[in-house]
């Protein structure tokens, strides 16, 4: 009787969660937790205090405090309502708290029981890497893994393969320490800037059988490289071909930042995945050739590179199945999901500043 007159309450709104045993979220084991954190488009949050993310979290989780007064408004800023969320604290009970706020403001929420503590108890792994991570599926059926490090700096795991895009260990106080990251089987660089350009951090990377490829003035500088001027195509892999497409600009008064002709953008087609990494450019005319392009990865720091404005037309021309600003700076880029949602772009905000 009593669990019917909860129910009964619930309806008309006065114990909303409450009733009748139910959550407006999922709570799974560490082996369900496991298998929906490899899905592509999910959003894994750690909910626990800064210090506690930086001892050790899962790889590819965003740090979200819910303990911090404005956790709701970050969360929102900073996730996608229209894709799965997978919250975790230390124990389950501070991600149980933050799945509630989310689950009440539209997302679909799933929660780690047992926390972190379990995940450790069943030996699955953590990592101390800030990078945020995205996964897609290529035609086949191949997982390929996006982190983002900082600036321009991209880490693109394919099915085992390690691809690295202008590696920078330094810029200001953010690091990346890429002696403790795989080595690469390729590494692209679009240009000599010193944010995308760095002899030590391609050293470490590089192992015997590694191929650099980037253009005719990094090459030069490094003393060794496989040259591409805009418009070439090569075929690195039988399921991994790449084309240096143009990457400059063209704003009186900016055209010393990057001029035409010398600098690359990259095509990386993976399995049939195509994924265009713009480099340092504005909206070129030659965008519009560019076509069937699943990831973009556009930048936005003007005046070196595109002005929001820029940017948007860019996206609009290209029509990336999926785009992630970068090289954003301190380019307020938080509007754009909204201006390009109903151009059936998705638009993925990563903390690569």
């Amino acid at each position: 009787m009593k669990k019917i007159f909860s129910c009964l309450l619930a309806l008309l709104g006065l114990n909303a969660f409450s009733s009748c045993n139910e959550t407006p979220y999922k709570d799974v084991d560490v082996a369900q937790f496991a298998d929906l954190a490899g899905q592509p488009g999910v959003q894994l949050v750690d909910v626990r205090t800064p210090d506690e993310y930086a001892g050790g979290h899962l790889e590819g989780a965003v740090n979200i405090d819910v303990r911090d007064s404005s956790f709701v408004r970050k969360a929102i800023q900073r996730l996608d309502a229209s894709r799965p969320v997978l919250v975790y604290c230390r124990s389950g009970r501070r991600s149980a708290d933050a799945a509630g706020q989310l689950a009440a403001k539209g997302f679909d929420v799933t929660n780690l029981s047992g926390g972190i503590l379990a995940w450790q108890q069943a030996q699955q792994p953590i990592t101390t890497s800030t990078a945020e991570m995205d996964v897609f599926l290529t035609k086949s059926g191949m997982k390929v893994r996006f982190f983002a490090l900082m600036h321009a700096s991209i880490r693109i795991d394919f099915d085992g393969i390690e691809i690295e895009i202008d590696p920078v260990r330094q810029l200001g106080e953010r690091r990346t320490d890429y002696a403790a990251l795989p080595k690469a089987d390729y590494i692209f660089v679009t240009h000599e800037h010193g944010d995308h350009f760095d002899r030590e951090a391609i050293d470490m990377l590089t192992k015997e059988t590694s191929q650099f490829v980037t253009n005719r003035r990094c090459a030069d500088m490094k003393g060794q490289g496989t040259v591409m001027a805009n418009g070439d195509k090569l075929r690195l892999a039988s399921d991994i071909s790449v084309e240096a497409v143009p990457a400059y600009n063209i704003t009186e008064g900016r055209t010393q930042f990057h001029p035409q002709g010398r600098d690359n953008g990259y095509i990386l087609t993976l399995d049939g995945l195509r994924i265009y990494i713009a480099g340092d450019t504005e909206d070129i005319p030659e965008m519009a050739d560019i076509r069937d392009i699943d990831i973009a990865f556009l930048p936005c720091n003007q005046p070196y590179t595109m002005t929001p404005e820029q940017l948007l037309r860019a996206a609009r021309t290209i029509r990336p199945r999926v785009l992630f600003p970068y090289h954003f700076g301190q380019t307020d880029v938080t509007s754009l999901p909204a201006q390009l949602k109903d151009e059936g772009i998705d638009v993925r905000i990563r903390h690569y500043e």
